[in-house]
């Protein structure tokens, strides 16, 4: 027990954030979680260079092997390379680029669950490509949590739903703050 009847249900096991949405993640040891998320992920997209139009991890699966250094041109170059087109980094002026909500997280019993086998139609169980990954204890299961609030080092958190084709939840900031890497995860009482 923690806080006014919090329970602790498990510590976060690693932080990613993904710079570029649709292209591999990079684990961090502390971000701040803004109400957008995690400060500085998905803040940038990979644009077709002739059509303007958005090109994404579902359409063009060789994405997730890249992984964005920061340096806008040599990660435009690497991209159209390996893309075999020519196409640009555009940073998403409303913030990131989310498809769901905020925050994905995810713990390591369904980490280790979909290698078992239980995986969602669409979801890769090798990279759930979920922010926080949790290492939760007492057989707790984070699909469970949909509806509660959490805390996460001094982030709170609304956990909105179960992705549809992916592992864990999903999640709206409702106090924005510092996580790191240990940090431990509590159910608001």
């Amino acid at each position: 027990m923690s806080e006014s009847g919090d329970v602790v249900v498990g510590r976060v096991a690693s932080i990613a954030v993904y710079p570029v949405k649709s292209l591999a993640g990079r684990t961090v040891p502390a971000a701040r979680v803004d109400t957008a998320g995690l400060r500085g992920d998905r803040a940038w997209s990979v644009v077709d260079a002739d059509t303007g139009e958005r090109v994404t991890v579902k359409t063009t699966p060789q994405l997730s092997s890249v992984v964005a250094t920061g340096d806008d041109e040599a990660d435009t170059i690497t991209l159209t390379e390996v893309l075999g087109r020519p196409v640009r980094l555009v940073r998403s002026a409303d913030g990131p680029r989310t498809d769901a909500a905020a925050v994905h997280l995810v713990s390591r019993a369904a980490i280790d669950r979909a290698a078992a086998g239980e995986v969602p139609e669409g979801c890769s169980a090798d990279d759930p490509r979920a922010n926080l990954v949790l290492q939760l204890t007492g057989g707790q299961d984070e699909r469970a949590w949909v509806g509660r609030r959490l805390r996460v080092g001094e982030a709170v958190l609304d956990v909105v739903r179960t992705p549809k084709h992916c592992l864990g939840v999903y999640a709206e900031v409702r106090t924005p703050g510092r996580v790191v890497d240990g940090d431990a995860v509590s159910l608001l009482g």
